[in-house]
């Protein structure tokens, strides 16, 4: 099983970017997708979340409206669109596929998660 995520960068506030998580088979199986960021001396929250059975979406308070995440099945993609990005968006930002029935986003999956290496996303004033 493989997570590759994309797209990080540094850009102004007010800006876009667009991060790509490339996932192997674990896509059409994996009960929830999620992104997930963490900035330092914070813990990682949830951010965005996805149920794959009926596309049900999550998102955390400080990104709702600005941030989407979608799938792309057909290229085994998950994407989280962000507009208008902040300073306080500033974090690693990772892409989660979660395989256990009844997960509820944005609690950490523990072992039934399986994490993407990370990209940095960094927003300046």
């Amino acid at each position: 099983v493989q997570l590759v995520e994309s797209g990080g960068g540094s850009v102004q506030a007010g800006c876009s970017l667009r991060l790509s998580c490339a996932t192997s088979a674990l896509t059409r199986t994996a009960y929830c997708l999620g992104w997930f960021r963490q900035s330092p001396g914070k813990e990682r929250e949830g951010v965005a979340g996805i149920y794959t059975g009926g596309g049900t979406t999550y998102y955390a308070d400080s990104v709702k409206g600005r941030f989407t995440i979608s799938i792309d099945n057909a290229k085994k993609t998950r994407y989280l669109d962000m507009d208008s990005l902040k300073p306080e968006d500033t974090a690693v930002y990772y892409c989660v596929a979660v395989t256990a029935p009844g997960y509820t986003f944005p609690d950490l999956p523990g072992r039934f998660g399986a994490w993407g290496q990370g990209t940095q996303v960094t927003v300046s004033s």
